[in-house]
């Protein structure tokens, strides 16, 4: 009979934060973990000799639950740049960049005619007080995102061809229904750091986090999908692939909110999709910054040449570039649709990019409208404990917060036993 003192189901960012502690404290914990390896959403695959991530990822070093999580310096980030290119309604390339890391773009970022007086300063009214008094602004009475960009006055270019297509593929939501909140609580975190992925690409962060987890003593499990869990005489009872039965004290559930169905009675929030675009091409593309589409002909919310700031991201002599669109349930994007909205973008080599794979990812990111909620509790019965970017906010600052609040559950837990 195999006991534990705590058994984490679910090996993605939340989890191995929860095992990580616990382990840390002296708890016994063993991570059962469906797929073949640990990250959960963050996966990186190597594709003909490109580095492919599961659908477009962005990590953020200022997120103060990754600089608690694990040595940042180890992840080796290349920072993307801190522009947009746009293209704009009528058709020309237009670009806005941040004025302290890109000097030499502020002639260009001026003369884009995406920033008028009128929406600077309705800007400045709209995120200025979550820079000044975070708290005061996170207490406010919260709404749309669209409601908040209207109260402000910021109903112009800024806003129709920057800030709207630019948090479509942040958010996975092109309705401007998602909470003000959140999205102020987001533009404020990626100011101090200029976001990026690792140079083995998104996989680095759950692979450094389950080697701290293992180095504090936690037993990671992969291919064990659990299919059945119950309580009895004060013990939890998990059936896994591969385990049979085993039991533990507690029991963190740390799936996707997608997958909660079946293992605990609670509710989930509904969830966006997303779909990603991998292409490989000989000749540079176009542009090294982030580039969205305004205009809004096809399914792409935004693309990036991704080996422009990661060259090991693709073999010699080779580039790689993804294309991401949202993905809803019948409606997905068709290549001819996505290729045919490249051309625009890139000009008319982007007929000739090869395509790598496509990843569609149905449940990307939970759904968060207003009011934003708060951290829902991590303990929800006797023993069982919840964590996942579904508790807090739909974020790796999100996931790897909650799988610290279910270790201090569990340890809670313990101490008033």
């Amino acid at each position: 009979m195999q006991t534990h003192d705590v058994v984490v189901i679910g090996a993605g960012l939340a989890g191995l934060r929860c095992a990580a502690e616990l382990a840390a404290r002296g708890r016994g914990v063993v991570v059962l973990e469906a797929s073949d390896r640990v990250g959960g959403r963050q996966r990186t695959d190597r594709v003909d000799g490109f580095t492919l991530d599961r659908g477009f990822h962005v990590l953020n070093t200022a997120y103060p639950a990754v600089r608690a999580a694990v040595d940042v310096e180890s992840l080796s980030v290349e920072a993307f740049p801190t522009a947009v290119r746009v293209r704009r309604t009528d058709g020309a390339m237009a670009t806005l960049a941040h004025p302290l890391r890109h000097p030499n773009l502020i002639p260009a970022t001026l003369a884009s005619g995406l920033v008028t007086p009128g929406e600077f300063v309705g800007l400045v009214r709209w995120l200025g007080p979550m820079l000044l008094r975070p708290r005061a602004a996170v207490g406010r009475p919260d709404r749309t995102i669209g409601e908040a960009w209207d109260a402000v006055g910021l109903t112009g270019p800024l806003r129709t061809e920057v800030l709207s297509p630019f948090f479509s593929g942040v958010l996975a939501d092109s309705s401007d229904s998602t909470s003000d909140t959140y999205v102020r609580l987001l533009a404020r975190s990626f100011l101090p750091a200029a976001a990026g992925l690792p140079r083995d690409g998104i996989t680095a962060l759950p692979t450094a986090l389950a080697s701290r987890a293992r180095a504090a003593g936690a037993d990671i499990r992969v291919g064990r999908a659990v299919s059945r869990m119950q309580r009895r005489d004060g013990l939890w009872e998990v059936e896994a692939a591969g385990e049979g039965t085993l039991f533990a004290r507690d029991v963190v559930v740390a799936v996707g909110a997608e997958a909660l169905d079946g293992l605990v009675d609670a509710p989930a929030p509904s969830t966006r999709g997303l779909q990603t675009w991998w292409f490989a091409t000989e000749e540079p593309p176009a542009s090294a910054y982030l580039t969205v589409d305004a205009a809004r002909e096809g399914p792409i919310v935004n693309a990036l040449a991704i080996s422009a700031t990661i060259p090991e991201a693709a073999p010699s002599g080779h580039h790689l570039v993804q294309a991401t669109c949202l993905w809803v349930p019948g409606r997905e994007a068709s290549e001819s649709d996505v290729r045919a909205q490249l051309l625009p973008l890139y000009g008319r080599a982007a007929a000739s990019w090869r395509l790598l794979r496509r990843d569609d990812i149905p449940h990307a990111l939970p759904a968060l409208p207003p009011p934003m909620r708060r951290s829902s509790p991590a303990r929800i019965g006797p023993g069982l404990h919840l964590a996942g970017d579904h508790r807090e906010t739909p974020s790796i600052q999100g996931a790897l917060h909650s799988g610290v609040r279910a270790a201090r559950s569990v340890l809670a837990g313990t101490l008033a036993d």
